[in-house]
């Protein structure tokens, strides 16, 4: 198993233990107003909300850590044993490179374009090979599985993900958003304060919750095989330049 499939196992984990407490204490509401062992009080009604609510919380961290992560694999991969140049990798992915090194899409004084443009220049005329450069993800909270796929064609490849996966995650499960559509508006809207923990999963069933995780790490899975391929098969680099 590569690094990069267990880093996201060990983070899926960690939802499915979650999910797991809260199928426990779904199954208590079936005998009664669900509690703690040893608690005097149960758990309110306002109180598994919050519960519930935060699983669009864990579920958005695990999304940017997994994309984060395989957008860091590619870029390392691009300078393993320093062997490849920039003229090696694929278009798409030497565009970034040019973008990252030149810092075209920031604001920057003249002088420091110039400068940023002469270590580009310098860079190609030596043929020296591709160094550590960071792609330009955006601002955080803003993957969903559109951003994704937008994402994996800057790197130069298309995201083939199964039928059925890609269906459930797109299918509309509240105000024409799916799955993950719905975890990133409602994990934004939580972290800027404008709906309350209660209010998020209000006439919110465990069920559909459980099924909006389900759909969203089946989806994230399909995407880490998708980039695990893409690394295996050195699909960075231009065809002629693959091993």
């Amino acid at each position: 198993m590569s690094a990069l499939t267990t880093a996201f196992q060990e983070r899926k984990a960690e939802v499915e233990a979650y999910l797991e407490f809260l199928s426990d204490m779904e199954e208590q509401t079936k005998k009664g107003p669900p509690r703690f062992e040893g608690a005097q009080r149960p758990i309110t009604v306002e109180q598994q909300r919050i519960l519930y609510s935060t699983v669009y919380l864990q579920l958005y961290n695990l999304v940017e850590a997994t994309i984060s992560l395989c957008i860091h694999e590619v870029t390392e991969a691009t300078r393993s044993n320093a062997q490849w140049t920039p003229s090696d990798l694929n278009d798409d992915l030497r565009r970034e490179w040019v973008r990252a090194v030149a810092r075209t899409h920031e604001a920057l004084s003249p002088d420091n374009r110039l400068n940023h443009a002469l270590q580009l220049c310098n860079h190609l005329a030596s043929a020296l090979p591709v160094d550590r450069f960071d792609m330009d993800k955006g601002g955080g909270g803003n993957w969903d599985d559109s951003a994704i796929e937008r994402m994996t064609k800057r790197l130069g490849f298309e995201l083939h993900v199964a039928k059925k996966i890609y269906a459930a995650i797109k299918k509309p499960i509240r105000d024409d958003m799916g799955s993950l559509a719905l975890v990133k508006n409602l994990r934004n809207r939580l972290a800027h304060g404008s709906i309350s923990f209660v209010e998020c999963s209000e006439n919110e069933t465990f069920s559909g919750i459980k099924s909006l995780a389900n759909n969203t790490l089946r989806y994230l899975e399909a995407v880490v095989g998708c980039f695990e391929k893409y690394l295996e098969g050195y699909e960075y680099l231009l065809p002629e330049r693959r091993p």
